[in-house]
């Protein structure tokens, strides 16, 4: 394959984190990325320095990108229960199929080992809570309670993927929006199905 002259540093960390998505960060090396993108590895050399810093500009450019969503979906979002449901359940289809999903797991490893990751996790973590603390005047501390029950809902989704993500969200979050707000909450079936 002809070696490409130019990529925007954009692309070429879409495409590493396509490669950390999908063989996971330890194939992320130099190599690997001149091969998917056409560009040689002393150009990346060059435009990222090492393998760490082009890892961490890659996953950089993911916060970057969850932020930008997830602030576009708290301002369409009713300050309502019925909203920060909505919001959660917005925010899950990105995480696709079962194997999507597993996917953005080692990804996640990377943001939980690097300090300032983890800060940047924690601020939107902060913000997303107190946004959704606002569909919920009268109880303080909702927002974080229902951010944690979301993610809760996402881990055991991956257990038994049988359904979509977002509607397994939405039910699980709407039951405890429900009880939030006052609302009774259906009963379990028998069996618990």
């Amino acid at each position: 394959m002809a070696r490409r002259r130019s990529l925007p540093d954009d692309r070429i960390l879409e495409i590493t984190l396509a490669l950390m998505h999908r063989l996971g960060p330890q194939a992320v090396t130099f190599a690997a990325v001149a091969t998917e993108t056409g560009l040689s590895g002393a150009t990346l050399v060059q435009r990222f320095g090492s393998k760490p810093a082009m890892i961490r500009a890659a996953l950089d450019l993911a916060w970057t990108r969850l932020e930008t969503a997830t602030a576009e979906a708290i301002a369409a979002c009713p300050p309502t229960p019925d909203g920060a449901v909505a919001l959660l359940a917005g925010l899950s289809q990105s995480y696709g199929d079962i194997d999507s999903y597993a996917d953005g797991l080692m990804v996640l490893r990377e943001d939980l080992r690097d300090p300032e990751l983890r800060a940047r996790g924690t601020r939107w973590g902060n913000g997303l809570a107190a946004a959704i603390d606002r569909c919920f005047p009268a109880q303080p501390g909702a927002g974080r309670l229902m951010i944690t029950q979301w993610q809760g809902a996402l881990i055991w989704w991956g257990f038994a993927p049988d359904r979509p993500i977002d509607r397994v969200v939405a039910e699980s979050l709407g039951s405890l929006a429900g009880l939030l707000a006052g609302r009774p909450v259906p009963a379990e079936p028998a069996g618990g199905a």
